[in-house]
């Protein structure tokens, strides 16, 4: 069985920046295993700039931030193995996997990263009624065979969900001469960054139509149009307030799933919440010596949060490997009024840094308030906010010195 340091399933982002930080701390003997036929992930796909601005306060296209990334594990001789699937995972960190380079094997690994990043979800989840026909693709399929493949899906497109993919299409499909006729999202709100929106919506003068949904889709062999609804708070269709488009192509945008296959089958505690696994503030998870970050964990927004978050879990893999692990008890951090997650969901009071970075998101779009963290009884600090909304995640950081005597604390939202 061959034996490594530290193994990191996953070669995009996240993967990279925990194995550029890990070398950066010591650990010699790392592999990174990436299931694609290059390194960089999705954002190789993702030709648009806006990437790397507070990572090197510059905007980068996603293959450029990907490529500082790569170019930096290559100068540090960090081994890799691409075209290689990791199959199975065991709690006593034991990979079993196979590709062209390897075959079938097994690494026993002192320390695992989990990396995978998220997938999108399907069709198949939302029920739509009509029949199945060609031209029916997840935004991020069409973005890769736009920008990847040179495919273009079709020329006349409805866009069903305003996540950051979908808004990003609309503008790229507009770009490459076809007609976004509607966005149609189900929320009375967008699930993507303003800037999208005013970037790749207005700009273009693409409607945006919050609280309809798709209720059929017409065609046989293929899409010929869809029929949008207006929804009630409860979100079923009200009738009368049918809208028809014509169209060739219907793209979903619909939300990501975190990729925790690999975590579940391990036996490690996920998160209903975030669909991601539960994790310490060095991003360990509930397994001893498996640690996540990056889209595994929770969706972000930004890459250059995710690369900044893998940077602690290579740090904190690094410090495992070296034989400095951390206390076994924290405190447990919990989701109050209008907050519906928080990352990481236990803190532990013997690690080195001065602050606890917490990421969380909340319920509805929120003006003039106030976010709260509370032992539960006694308030502890409090962090004024002009605005929040669901789609943008929100990023404090919280003295540790505020924890010495808690047990737990609960970030809400004071309206």
């Amino acid at each position: 069985m061959k034996q490594v340091q530290l193994a990191i399933i996953g070669g995009g982002p996240a993967g990279l920046a925990a194995a550029i930080a890990a070398r950066e701390k010591g650990v010699e003997d790392i592999l990174i295993i990436e299931r694609d036929k290059e390194l960089g992930g999705i954002l190789n796909q993702c030709i648009h700039a806006g990437f790397g601005l507070h990572t090197f306060g510059q905007e980068l296209t996603g293959p450029e931030y990907a490529g500082r990334f790569i170019s930096r594990v290559q100068q540090l001789h960090i081994p890799y193995l691409l075209r290689t699937m990791v199959l199975d995972l065991s709690r006593d960190r034991v990979l079993t996997v196979t590709g062209p380079e390897t075959g079938l094997i097994q690494i026993q690994a002192q320390a695992v990263i989990l990396a995978m990043g998220c997938r999108e979800r399907p069709r198949g989840a939302l029920n739509i009624p009509g029949y199945r026909p060609a031209g029916i693709y997840s935004a991020g399929t069409a973005q890769r065979l736009v920008n990847m493949e040179g495919f273009m899906p079709g020329k006349n497109v409805v866009i069903l969900g305003s996540g950051d993919i979908g808004l990003i299409m609309a503008r790229r499909m507009t770009l490459e001469g076809a007609k976004v006729h509607a966005v149609a999202e189900v929320l009375p709100y967008s699930g993507g960054l303003k800037r999208n929106i005013v970037q790749c919506l207005e700009d273009f003068d693409i409607p945006l139509y919050l609280s309809h949904t798709v209720t059929k889709i017409h065609g046989d062999r293929r899409v010929t149009g869809v029929t949008i609804q207006k929804v009630d708070e409860q979100k079923n269709p009200i009738p009368g307030t049918e809208m028809d488009f014509e169209c060739d192509t219907l793209l979903l945008s619909v939300g990501l799933i975190p990729e925790n296959e690999l975590t579940k089958g391990a036996g490690i505690r996920i998160d209903p919440r975030t669909n991601g696994p539960e994790v310490y503030d060095n991003l360990e998870t509930s397994a001893e010596g498996i640690f996540a970050c990056g889209n595994v964990v929770h969706v972000h927004d930004l890459v250059d949060y995710v690369s900044e978050e893998s940077a602690r879990a290579g740090a904190g893999a690094a410090r495992r490997i070296a034989g400095n692990p951390p206390e076994a008890s924290g405190i447990s951090v919990e989701a109050g009024n209008a907050v519906s997650y928080v990352v990481p969901q236990h803190i532990r009071n013997s690690e080195d840094e001065k602050t606890v970075p917490l990421f969380f998101r909340v319920r509805r779009m929120l003006k003039k308030v106030r976010i709260e963290i509370s032992d539960g009884k006694n308030l502890l600090a409090s962090y004024p906010r002009e605005y929040m909304a669901p789609g943008e995640m929100e990023k404090l950081f919280l003295p540790r010195k505020l924890l010495q005597d808690c047990t737990r604390i609960v970030v809400s939202i004071r309206e």
